[in-house]
């Protein structure tokens, strides 16, 4: 942040109610100052000019009567503040209005053509000291018989200068009266506006983790902060589902973890008990098993959490997928209750990770295993320019309702299913993200039958021979 703009946020108000009024208050007092100065300009000008229209045209009128040797001693004006007079070409007063008139400063006004000239004459009034009274003059030459005259014509500019001060008064009472009542009324209507603001912001202010079910209000005014609340409410709902994944997970894990624990500590404090009795090779092949279903799940969690952290994959090499299929298809034929055919694997080269494309290709066979009846079905292949796999299987299938469902962690569509036969519920998880780290996908495809598992991934580009 820069200096100024620091020491700004310190001058302002930190309540964005005081700090909108207080911008909006200035903001209209810098507009209603400039109006207010235009409209003295303007006002000014406009009274200038209209006492400036009538004094020309009175010393046209006094020229012409001059010229034609009718001009009469005393000369009426319609105003008080107004005055008229004529003098000859010695400076003696030939005709001259009643009243008071600057008459010593005129001598100093000479037109210097036949047209009506202006003049701004400031006199000093002897009894008041330095007081002075100005005066706008029309001064024009007159040719007459009895020579050549010098007309003058003028005004007082202190009706000017009251009327102006009249309406300084004014304005300066009026306007600190009136933006006063925009201040409070602008401090009314942006409480007014904020107020939906303020609810959304107690009621996030409440909310707790344990209480993420709660929504904040969303006003019915269809405008900005209706769709704040919307936002925050779907924010609210994103996290909720987050919390609830995150705690199931968590519970979830911990329960996979605590199963192949359990049997560890059943099957040691049994031999432990009776050493004699204890068929230790048996044994050992059982804590095999159990510490290698615990490595995978471990193995699991691991690549699941750097995969939501946004671990980068690791650099992508060519690998033959064929090769994959069919040795991880060899490696379960032995110990498969039902048949794996493999007849329809070609080859198929991508570029990725081997080890990652071996825990792809080893759950989905595994999965199908576990689920056909009497026979999975694989088949790889280039089509439409990638490379196609699909496992199928003739179980009871997936219903269309649960299609995405079985991709999520921990989720096991049969719920009475045992853990040993029913795994833990992450593979086809661990196979989706491995299938999107290496810029494919992988989906649940129809079937009259089981289930039809589709990975699609981009095919290894082949060198162009020359």
């Amino acid at each position: 942040m820069r200096p100024g703009m620091h020491q700004a946020s310190r001058v302002l108000p930190k309540s964005v109610r005081a700090r909108t009024t207080l911008i909006a208050a200035v903001v209209v007092a810098l507009a209603l100052l400039g109006a207010a100065a235009a409209l003295l300009a303007t006002l000014e000008h406009a009274l200038v000019r209209s006492g400036d229209a009538s004094a020309r045209t009175r010393a046209g009128d006094l020229t012409q009567l001059a010229q034609a040797g009718a001009l009469p001693p005393s000369l009426p004006v319609p105003r008080e503040e107004e005055f008229a007079l004529v003098t000859g070409a010695d400076g003696a007063v030939v005709a001259e209005s009643p009243g008071r008139s600057p008459f010593q400063q005129l001598n100093d006004i000479q037109p210097t053509g036949p047209d009506p000239q202006v003049w701004n004459v400031r006199e000093v009034l002897e009894p008041y000291g330095n007081e002075r009274e100005d005066y706008r003059v029309w001064a024009q030459r007159a040719e007459t018989p009895q020579g050549e005259f010098t007309v003058y014509v003028g005004y007082s500019l202190e009706s000017v200068a009251e009327t102006m001060r009249t309406i300084r008064r004014a304005l300066s009472i009026g306007l600190p009266a009136l933006l006063l009542v925009l201040g409070v009324v602008i401090w009314i209507l942006v409480g007014r506006a904020l107020r939906p603001v303020e609810a959304i912001r107690s009621e996030v202010a409440d909310i707790s983790a344990g209480a993420l079910d709660r929504r904040v209000p969303v006003p019915a005014t269809h405008d900005e902060i209706a769709r704040l609340a919307s936002t925050m409410n779907a924010m609210l709902d994103r996290l909720q589902t987050a919390s609830e994944l995150q705690r199931r997970f968590v519970a979830d894990a911990s329960h996979e973890l605590q199963s192949p624990l359990a049997s560890f500590r059943t099957q040691l404090e049994v031999a432990n008990a009776h050493p004699e009795t204890t068929e230790w090779d048996s044994m050992a092949d059982a804590l095999l098993a159990d510490s290698q279903r615990m490595e995978r799940l471990v193995r699991g969690l691991l690549f699941l959490a750097r995969s939501d952290e946004g671990a980068e994959p690791p650099a992508p090499a060519p690998v033959d997928l064929d090769d994959i299929v069919l040795e991880e298809s060899r490696r379960l034929r032995p110990t498969a209750r039902v048949r794996l055919h493999t007849e329809s694997v070609s080859a198929a080269p991508v570029m990725g990770n081997r080890d990652e494309l071996i825990g792809l290709v080893r759950n989905l066979l595994e999965n199908a295993v576990r689920h056909a009846a009497t026979t999975v079905t694989v088949e790889l292949g280039q089509v439409n320019g990638c490379t196609r796999l699909v496992v199928r299987d003739d179980g009871p299938g997936v219903p269309p309702g649960e299609r995405e469902r079985i991709f999520e962690r921990f989720v096991r569509l049969d719920a009475g299913r045992s853990r040993e036969l029913g795994g833990a519920g992450l593979g086809l998880a661990i196979a989706r993200e491995i299938a999107r780290r290496h810029h494919g996908s992988i989906e649940l495809a129809d079937n009259r039958e089981g289930a039809s598992f589709v990975v699609e991934l981009p095919t290894q580009r082949q060198p162009t021979l020359a």
